[in-house]
């Protein structure tokens, strides 16, 4: 079974007592007696089961029209806060929420770390100890690409899909970028960017894989009106 990463594309480039503060701009919700990072107008987007579900037999259109849309990605280095372009890329950002809001991501570890390149992540098998799998998981369905003109890898922390070299092979599995990458421009989706905590990117360990990988402890959706 083939990865779904970019190895393929790569190698034809030949690329190598708690106190919470609380500011004017970020509130913490209570829900399970668990706070949830909320910046100012946000609020928390309903979890669709308890505990973390990682098979389907398809995703679900779960958001609503006319709704701006953000994935906190809470890791064991710091948190990020990342854009969906839910109006862009309908079809990934569903499917991503989708995932988010069954807690899929939760525990999950960013598997295949290259500097100056991607951070990746979204594989259900690196939740096992057996790490020659890892790389190979995804949610049980797989849906194609979302190329946009007008979205690039044009900086560090954008986020893309990644697949194998089948274009309809997007699953679970995703990158953000370490550096401008415009060799992958029109090969990828590109589906959101990081607009908080961008210097975590440079805390997650590095590796292919790493011997003790970052893991994302929690990932879940805010929404607000547009």
């Amino acid at each position: 079974m083939n990865k779904p990463s970019i190895i393929a594309f790569i190698s034809s480039l030949a690329i190598a007592g708690t106190v919470l503060s609380i500011t004017p701009h970020v509130v913490l919700a209570q829900a399970s007696s668990s706070a949830y990072y909320l910046p100012k107008g946000f609020k928390l987007t309903p979890f669709l089961s308890k505990t973390p579900v990682r098979t389907f037999k398809d995703y679900e259109v779960n958001l609503k029209d006319k709704t701006d849309y953000r994935v906190v990605i809470e890791t064991e280095v710091g948190r990020m806060v990342l854009d969906l372009y839910e109006d862009d890329t309908p079809t990934t950002v569903n499917s991503f929420a989708w995932l988010a809001r069954h807690h899929y991501y939760d525990g999950i570890a960013f598997h295949r770390v290259m500097d100056n390149f991607v951070v990746q992540g979204g594989d259900p098998n690196t939740i096992k100890t057996d790490s020659r799998l890892w790389g190979q998981g995804g949610p049980g369905y797989q849906f194609g690409l979302e190329i946009r003109k007008n979205l690039k890898f044009d900086a560090k922390g954008v986020i893309g899909m990644a697949r194998t070299q089948d274009p309809n092979s997007n699953g679970s599995q995703f990158y953000i970028t370490l550096a401008p990458t415009p060799s992958l421009d029109g090969q990828y989706t590109v589906f959101g960017k990081v607009v908080e905590g961008l210097g975590v990117l440079d805390k997650v360990v590095r590796g292919e894989p790493p011997a003790k990988p970052t893991r994302m402890k929690r990932v879940y959706i805010i929404e607000k009106k547009k």
